[in-house]
């Protein structure tokens, strides 16, 4: 790991001692039922929930002293059908006005936190990009971070949006993109996700959860599908494209127990505290989509047999980019290993990358014997504890 780019938790944490904490959050959901187990565990008192309900319908209300999780809208019927327009949870549609309105309610969050003393962990603008692909891929690549080549990066992709399946088919015969994934801007979870492989004579595969309705209707699956119709996976692209489309480059990965595999890293208050394999047969390897955890252990030893270092060579990248949005205590990092664990570039970086039931820290780090929740709160609580200690004669 590299100090020099992990700073410590950033300004926001610094600005008062919070008596207490609260969550935005969705009640009775299991994010915040594991983020008040910590909090008990801290030994303090019960965080108190405020509903996205609430906040989306201007009813929130914040406390002096509080320190404000934001933590993810999703699974939540009601609050999908105010961000989206839908109540169907499962529609890859709707995230262009779904970004709109969680970009509008964390800024109004912000506002009314900041207006009765309190203090954020998550910053609104740093939400504002890490929830636009276009947008974080440019301010990763500002930063120096290494990432797969992409046409979509930066704010001139948002001025000027790729429309549809035409656009994208053009981009996919530049040099470099025969193998590419299509991804929704503002998407998660891996929704909206196509894996498109283009060969000669035109051929095309898509490999994706999306499952297509006979309306036309596109509904998130667990099971992944593989479409080589060209006019099925355009029609795909095309209802997808009003909200907004991001492109890159499909790195070959490293492989462990021949299944392809990358990681997931969660960098709290700059340093890389957690971090699991995830193995896959097919490209997305999201373990709600039958991807499986992997050995870390293998993958540590893997970095060192090819001449790497695991802290300098594969977290210290992962901090990196986390050093990025330095007023945002927690994101979690996919991290591609590349073939033979030679080296590593930054897929995507998660706002709500955290839940990762039962994972405790990485020796040596910060959260050691913790999961991600209680290293949180702890990392909150020292910074406080810092913020506050008397100076130095």
């Amino acid at each position: 790991m590299d100090p020099a780019v992990a700073p410590a938790v950033g300004p926001a944490f610094a600005a008062s001692v919070a008596a207490s904490f609260a969550v935005v959050g969705n009640p009775g959901n299991r994010r915040v039922a594991l983020f008040q187990d910590a909090v008990r565990a801290a030994g303090l008192p019960e965080a108190r929930v405020v509903p996205w309900r609430d906040v989306l319908t201007g009813r929130a209300a914040f406390r002096a002293g509080e320190c404000v999780r934001i933590d993810s809208p999703g699974e939540d019927p009601e609050v999908e059908r105010l961000l989206r327009g839908t109540a169907d949870t499962t529609r890859v549609e709707g995230t262009g006005r779904w970004y709109r309105r969680f970009t509008e309610a964390v800024h109004a969050v912000a506002q009314g936190v900041r207006s009765a003393g309190g203090t954020l962990s998550s910053d609104p603008d740093d939400l504002g990009v890490l929830f636009d692909k276009r947008l974080c891929h440019g301010v990763l690549a500002d930063a120096g971070t290494p990432l797969p080549a992409s046409p979509t990066s930066g704010l001139d992709a948002v001025r000027a949006p790729v429309r549809g399946w035409e656009e994208v088919r053009a981009l996919l015969a530049l040099p470099g993109y025969r193998r590419a994934f299509v991804k929704l801007a503002h998407g998660s979870s891996a929704s909206g996700v196509l894996a498109v492989e283009t060969g000669a004579g035109g051929r095309i595969r898509a490999t994706t959860s999306v499952e297509r309705a006979p309306s036309g209707a596109l509904h998130n699956s667990l099971r992944l599908r593989r479409y080589e119709d060209e006019r099925v996976i355009g029609a795909i692209v095309d209802a997808l494209a009003p909200d907004g489309l991001h492109i890159e480059r499909w790195l070959p990965k490293a492989s462990q127990q021949g299944r392809s595999a990358d990681l997931r890293v969660v960098v709290i208050g700059g340093r890389a505290t957690h971090a699991v394999v995830r193995t896959a047969a097919g490209p997305l390897t999201n373990l709600h989509l039958g991807g499986a955890r992997g050995d870390l252990g293998a993958a540590v030893a893997a970095v060192t047999a090819a001449g790497g270092h695991w802290e300098t060579d594969a977290l210290a990248v992962c901090e990196r980019a986390a050093a990025a949005f330095p007023r945002t205590l927690c994101v979690g990092v996919d991290l591609l290993p590349a073939l033979g664990w030679r080296s590593f570039a930054v897929g995507e970086v998660n706002a709500f990358g955290d839940l990762l039931p039962r994972l405790t820290g990485l020796p040596g780090s910060p959260a050691e014997g913790q999961d991600t929740y209680t290293a949180q709160v702890a990392a909150v609580r020292q910074e406080q504890q810092h913020a506050h200690a008397p100076a130095r004669p």
